[in-house]
């Protein structure tokens, strides 16, 4: 009776086998589908979006007539004139130059502003707490569009000094656009960081500002450095701001020089300059996402991961 009572089970599973063995088969071939319609996907944007800038860099290689007459066909010959043409007589070289001031002092200011308020919205509880920190999160529902008429008025009446169309209006207005979401990201992610390192450097007597600086901001590291290259790309390829708020042509930024550029061409035909110009916009952009992308990663995910 023991043998038979103990057979069945031993029966039931082998009978199962088959039937998981071919469960399991199914869940792989659904799996398998589902990698080839995804990986399918992924190459369809890659090439969606890495073809136009192939053809924006070996277009900047060829002349006008060759960008016109064939504008799919490698270069036959190099034009590196095109560079030098777009730098120098296209003053491509001085736009960048104050995208440069411009970018680097925001992005500087944004950093610094927004992990300070980042860090007091997250570890310190106070009277009024949530309702600055809803106040940065409801800045970020607030289009660019709506703010722009506001903001020259602003920016030509500011008391005491005339901040449009000058260096330190345009950082304010890019300071004061990028803080809401980096406040919102940073308070999030010094949320995830361990308080027992700062509470030991408060008892060994450090002060607010000493633990802020010299403790949580390296800690930090990986949300500073992932946020840091979201505000620089969106500053870098501002156009609609500088467009109403800085109308110099000698501070102009890259994004106005190369649309300044374009609208040379139903009169200049320099294509190839102006293929150059964008190439000279995209490339700071995509060095800085080559170096920096593992730093990115890590600081999306760090926040999963703690």
């Amino acid at each position: 009776m023991t043998m038979e009572a103990g057979a069945a089970p031993v029966a039931d599973v082998a009978e199962g086998a088959p039937g998981k063995r071919r469960g399991a088969g199914r869940g792989r071939a659904e799996g398998g589908v589902l990698n080839v319609f995804s990986h399918g996907i992924l190459l369809a944007w890659a090439l969606m979006v890495g073809l136009p800038l192939l053809w924006v860099l070996w277009s900047s290689f060829k002349s006008s007539g060759d960008i016109l007459g064939s504008p799919w066909s490698l270069p036959r010959s190099f034009h590196f004139e095109n560079w030098a043409h777009a730098w120098d007589r296209a003053n491509i070289g001085r736009y960048f130059l104050n995208t440069v001031v411009v970018v680097g002092a925001s992005v500087i200011g944004t950093m610094v502003l927004g992990s300070m308020a980042g860090y007091v919205l997250a570890r310190f509880s106070f009277p009024g707490n949530r309702f600055i920190y809803y106040l940065f999160v409801a800045g970020m529902s607030f289009p660019v569009f709506m703010l722009v008429i506001p903001l020259f008025f602003v920016l030509r009446d500011f008391p005491g000094t005339r901040l449009l169309a000058t260096y330190p209006g345009l950082i304010l207005v890019y300071i004061a656009f990028s803080l809401p979401f980096t406040v919102f990201f940073m308070t999030a992610f010094f949320r995830t960081l361990p308080t027992s390192v700062a509470e030991a450097a408060m008892i060994d007597g450090a002060s607010h500002s000493r633990v802020f600086f010299q403790v949580m901001l390296p800690m930090a590291k990986p949300g500073l450095i992932s946020i840091g290259i979201f505000n620089f790309l969106g500053q870098w390829n501002q156009y609609l701001l500088p467009m109403v708020l800085n109308q110099r042509e000698d501070r102009y930024v890259l994004t106005q020089g190369l649309a300044e550029l374009a609208l040379q061409q139903g009169y200049q035909g320099d294509w190839g300059g102006l293929m150059a110009g964008m190439v000279i916009a995209m490339l700071p952009v995509l060095i800085v996402y080559v170096i920096f992308q593992r730093q990115v990663q890590a600081g999306l995910t760090a926040g999963a991961l703690k």
